[in-house]
């Protein structure tokens, strides 16, 4: 998949990468190396505060005029906290690819995160946060990062109730005046000019230099089942540990994810849902960053067959230390078709860019198709020889 690609380090640190494309649309985006992993277990939840924070007015632009400026020229703009890093992003017409980048980096340079709004947004992330846990669905998928990782990075990215009650102003500019622009990218998809979007990167990013220290992820695993009233269907995540996006085996990851859990023609779409009719709803999520890497396998089914259901996830990961050479040539086409059809949205793109910089060099993103047909058989059947997973179910009482 060949496209027009551009990366410079500045001399302030910054990061500038662009991907050209032809359409009149550009993707504006500035993200900081900074995320849920970097936070003590006190001050959990502190990145996606931030996030949220700098929405609510900055030095230049009030709550208003940064959703305007952006929306009533036909935009659109938004946010995200990973574990690795908080990103600002935007979507406008290439005519006003200057406005974008200058929104997204007022945003990431000059919050003034005003005490007043700062009381309410803790209030919004609070109602955020019981609506995951009542959500059964959020809360397995959620609860099972606990049972993989060993706290803090096992804690929710949005944080606790505890920990959002007692973050304090001070806190928040702690944690903020550790964004710098050696931490720095900016990220820009669309018709646009690569020394322009670097004279702008220049003049809008001055030189904040500082190292920041990471709590790497210890792992372990568990199982849980908890009890809850007013429930009619039992919600279980069956998760594990794969390779992190360093680790020389990170793709085999994705084509053991594509043959067990991607679309209606899965192995266990077809073993649970077609075949048994044990669930409704079967999914996977593999969740892969640069010092991490996890696969969470979650179903919807009854109380009686949890166990059943579980035993069917084994079942169906051993049996692939006898994958055929067929079915892995579908699989690698499948993904790489995937990839081809996902390119055409630039926020995924744009996301996508930014973790394998994060890892190290976002041109791995283009070298996707190579490294994937370049796996063998022994690659992916590594992944089958499963030692530890972890468990978690929620159940009717």
């Amino acid at each position: 998949m060949k496209q027009e690609f551009y990366r410079k380090k500045m001399d302030s640190g910054l990061t500038v990468l662009f991907e050209k494309r032809k359409l009149p649309v550009v993707t504006s985006s500035v993200t900081m190396k900074f995320g849920s992993e970097y936070e003590p277990a006190n001050l959990k939840g502190v990145s996606h505060f931030i996030e949220h924070l700098v929405f609510k007015g900055t030095k230049n632009r009030s709550q208003k005029q940064i959703s305007e400026e952006i929306e009533k020229k036909g935009g659109v703009l938004n946010a995200f906290t990973s574990e690795e890093v908080t990103c600002f992003w935007n979507k406008l017409p290439s005519r006003y690819f200057e406005l974008g980048i200058d929104v997204a980096t007022d945003l990431a340079l000059n919050p003034l995160f005003d005490k007043e709004e700062l009381e309410k947004e803790r209030k919004v992330i609070l109602e955020e946060i019981k609506m995951y846990k009542d959500n059964p669905q959020f809360y397995v998928i959620k609860k099972v990062k606990s049972l993989l990782y060993k706290n803090p990075f096992g804690m929710n990215i949005s944080g606790t109730e505890e920990t959002m009650n007692k973050m304090k102003r001070e806190d928040v500019l702690d944690v903020y005046r550790d964004y710098s622009t050696n931490n720095m990218m900016l990220t820009i998809l669309g018709n646009c000019e690569f020394e322009e979007i670097c004279e702008i990167g220049r003049r809008l990013f001055p030189k904040k230099d500082k190292q920041i220290s990471q709590f790497l992820p210890e792992k372990t695993n568990g199982e849980l089942i908890e009890k809850r009233k007013g429930l009619d269907q039992a919600n279980l995540v069956f998760a594990y540990h794969v390779p992190s996006l360093l680790e020389k085996n990170r793709y085999s990851a994705e084509v053991v994810d594509a043959i067990l859990n991607e679309g209606m023609s899965s192995r266990l779409f077809q073993e649970i849902r077609e075949k048994r009719g044990l669930a409704y709803a079967i999914k996977g999520l593999l969740q892969q960053d640069k010092n991490y890497g996890y696969q969470m396998i979650y179903v919807g089914t009854t109380k009686g067959n949890i166990l059943k259901v579980k035993e069917l996830i084994l079942k169906e990961i051993k049996k692939l230390q006898i994958l055929e050479q067929r079915e892995l040539s579908e699989a690698k086409e499948q993904l790489i078709g995937l990839r081809e059809v996902g390119s055409e949205e630039s926020e995924e793109v744009l996301a996508a860019l930014i973790t394998e910089e994060n890892a190290g060099n976002a041109e791995e993103f283009y070298k996707y198709e190579e490294r994937i047909n370049a796996l063998k058989l022994e690659d992916v059947k590594k992944l089958a020889k499963l030692k530890n997973y972890s468990f978690m179910a929620l159940v009717p009482e």
